[in-house]
């Protein structure tokens, strides 16, 4: 049964945050966030990013509504963190949950990378706590749907490139990408990337994720584009199970670890 849902908001975007140079944002708390715990010991986690204008327990609930029940691990959390709000100029400057701004939703402007910089610290934090759970950083994955794919793709590929793996819902990035810059001078291993995208997408254009599949594979990303026919800018139950077995692979079962 190929389940779909209606789009929920529009692709990666966010807020025009006034900043110094190399400082996260000012005062910002700690994000809010929606969990599903793991049925048995947690030994890895999953950070998934929602689209612009939603939130964490809004793309919790509509994958819940897609498989007739929550994405559940047995060993890994899930953490679904909502994006603080603040103007996004595709919407006039109207206050919108978003992870970063847009100048337009287009693949061929410049990104507002001051936006991104700032959240991606304020995601670097949410890392860091996983870290703190005793959860290795090669055990903690990050992606999303939509605008939170594109933020995903930045915070993995610029930042923390020693993560376990990155996917990317119906999201793209522009054509002069800080992520393609950073690449350009890399020379470790990168996280894999797993893609999806819906040829019948009318938001977030399929070209528009292909391109960037192409560019990131060009850089040195181990990357996989998962095509789906007639599906527009939304999720749907053969994709989130093809991104459920992704997830099995890169984040298996461990061992208990014998006490002799």
């Amino acid at each position: 049964m190929n389940t779909a849902l209606p789009a929920r908001g529009r692709p990666c975007a966010g807020a025009m945050v006034a900043l110094l140079a190399g400082r996260g944002i000012a005062g910002m708390a700690a994000l809010r966030r929606s969990v599903v715990s793991p049925a048995g010991r947690h030994t890895a986690s999953l950070i998934f990013l929602h689209g612009s204008g939603d939130t964490g327990q809004g793309v919790r609930t509509w994958i819940k509504q897609i498989l007739n029940q929550d994405m559940a691990f047995q060993h890994i959390k899930v953490i679904y963190p909502t994006a603080p709000a603040r103007p996004y100029t595709p919407m006039k400057g109207a206050t919108s949950t978003v992870w970063f701004d847009r100048y337009k939703i287009s693949n061929d402007c410049p990104e507002h990378i001051e936006s991104i910089d700032s959240m991606c610290q304020g995601l670097t934090d949410l890392i860091n706590d996983e870290m703190k759970n005793g959860i290795r950083k090669d055990r903690i994955l990050i992606g999303g749907f939509s605008m939170g794919g594109g933020m995903a793709m930045h915070l993995a590929y610029r930042f923390h490139q020693d993560l376990a793996g990155v996917f990317a819902l119906s999201s793209f990035l522009n054509k002069d990408s800080a992520v393609y810059e950073a690449l350009k001078r890399n020379e470790s291993v990168l996280p894999e990337l797993f893609q999806c995208h819906g040829t019948a997408d009318e938001l977030v254009l399929y070209s528009w994720g292909e391109e960037t599949n192409k560019m990131l594979k060009s850089l040195g990303v181990s990357t996989s584009l998962h095509t789906f026919p007639n599906l527009n800018h939304e999720l749907n139950r053969k994709e989130i199970e093809e991104l459920k077995t992704w997830i099995l692979k890169k984040l298996p079962v461990e061992a208990e670890m014998s006490n002799e």
